[in-house]
């Protein structure tokens, strides 16, 4: 089992919990646990509010979601310029902001930076997947796994 979700969204707060309620419909359906559902959606979140907040040349952004097997990877993209110091800086302690990497980087399995200076950024989070008790997902892995026909019969 592939789903694959690519969404182009314009550079607007509002966009944020449009695309966390597509993927957590997607992950709810093929019966991924509730924790990583909710630490997904955090990952997502962050990283689209950071294009939100600090890709001022980008009117657009983009996130693709792959959920393969058991593994859901992220990749949210933008044009904006990149970051002009390639060093990010650490959030103190108890700072409101500053601290979306690094809620990212705690929650993710993998997670990469890629910098285009002057071009935009991309970040790729990686999360194992865990599935409910005979979740859809884990029943299409078997199957899959199994060389199940899948097609349709008229």
């Amino acid at each position: 089992m592939e789903v694959i979700i690519t969404v182009r969204l314009p550079r607007d707060a509002a966009s944020v919990p449009v695309i966390r309620g597509i993927l957590n419909a997607a992950l709810r359906v093929i019966g991924v646990a509730p924790q990583v559902r909710d630490d997904i959606q955090l990952m997502l979140a962050e990283a689209c509010t950071n294009v939100v907040l600090h890709a001022r040349a980008a009117d657009e952004y983009d996130v693709t979601a792959r959920v393969c097997e058991d593994l859901c990877v992220l990749k949210v993209t933008d044009q904006g310029g990149g970051l002009i110091d390639e060093s990010v800086p650490a959030a103190a302690g108890l700072a409101e902001t500053g601290r979306g990497l690094k809620i990212m980087e705690d929650l993710a399995d993998a997670m990469l930076v890629a910098n285009f200076p002057e071009r935009g950024l991309s970040v790729h989070l990686e999360k194992v997947l865990q599935f409910a008790p005979d979740a859809l997902g884990e029943r299409l892995q078997v199957a899959s796994a199994n060389g199940a026909n899948t097609h349709l019969r008229r």
